[in-house]
């Protein structure tokens, strides 16, 4: 064999080797491309013999790339407002669940001071203080809870104790004659206690104590309020609606 004829047998015959082994791999009915192995042509669904478990897939939708999974957008409680008027009302909002609205029933608690009729009895008919604990005393039923009732709340309980052994289907109303105070302290004229008005804000409560004091900052103030028997403290603007019972505090302006 010439010099010339080894060196093409060399380079054809790795060649020929080649095409015998991959070939198989390569056609339509081998493992790689065939319906009976792993993987698929582009376009064709892989679907599992019957009985089994496995899910039908669809190779063709798929793309190339890495898969980027967009998170919910977390949203800090200072800037709820800010969130909601960007579009994320859906989204379930954090912070305090003390509200800067005046929406919603009144619920009763110390200091509120009522007006309890109940007709036909005279005796029961009377003004009532909601004491530290948050109860009335009621003649013939004894104390009765009011914190955290509505008016109509506290009269259906009262009409069902009286009614259970007292009195023949009672008729109660319950009439709220002076809410509970809020207190205003710090950087103020005259802190102290005052009578609660119907929709006030910071600055009306600022008002009401005589207005700011030389030092006094207009920029932050902080209301101490009782939500569910629980104190929070909430850092509130100053159109903020202050609730009956409330605390406010005026802070000291430092430069």
């Amino acid at each position: 064999m010439s010099w010339r004829a080894f060196i093409i047998f060399s380079v054809v015959l790795p060649g020929l080797a080649g095409c015998a082994v991959n070939r198989p791999l390569l056609s339509s009915d081998g493992p790689l491309f065939g319906h009976g192995g792993a993987m698929a042509r582009a376009g064709e669904i892989m679907s599992a013999p019957a009985g089994s478990d496995t899910f039908a897939y669809d190779v063709s939708e798929q793309q190339a790339g890495p898969v980027v999974v967009e998170e919910a957008p977390v949203i800090p409680a200072v800037a709820a407002e800010s969130w909601v008027d960007r579009g994320y009302a859906d989204v379930a909002l954090t912070g305090p669940k003390a509200v800067a609205d005046s929406d919603g029933p009144y619920l009763l608690d110390s200091g509120d001071r009522l007006r309890i009729f109940v007709y036909g009895q005279p005796n029961l008919s009377r003004t009532y203080i909601v004491d530290h604990a948050g109860q009335i005393p009621v003649p013939l039923i004894g104390t009765v809870n009011a914190r955290g009732l509505t008016t109509n709340g506290l009269a259906g309980v009262i009409g069902s104790r009286l009614g259970a052994e007292f009195v023949r289907d009672p008729q109660v109303t319950v009439d709220i004659l002076q809410n509970r105070p809020f207190f205003i302290l710090g950087e103020v004229r005259s802190a102290g206690q005052y009578p609660y008005v119907s929709g006030m804000t910071v600055e009306t409560a600022i008002a009401i104590a005589g207005g700011y004091s030389e030092r006094a900052s207009k920029r932050q103030y902080r209301i101490t309020r009782r939500i569910d028997g629980v104190v929070e403290e909430i850092e509130a603007p100053s159109d903020y609606v202050v609730k009956p019972g409330d605390t406010v505090f005026v802070y000291e302006r430092f430069f």
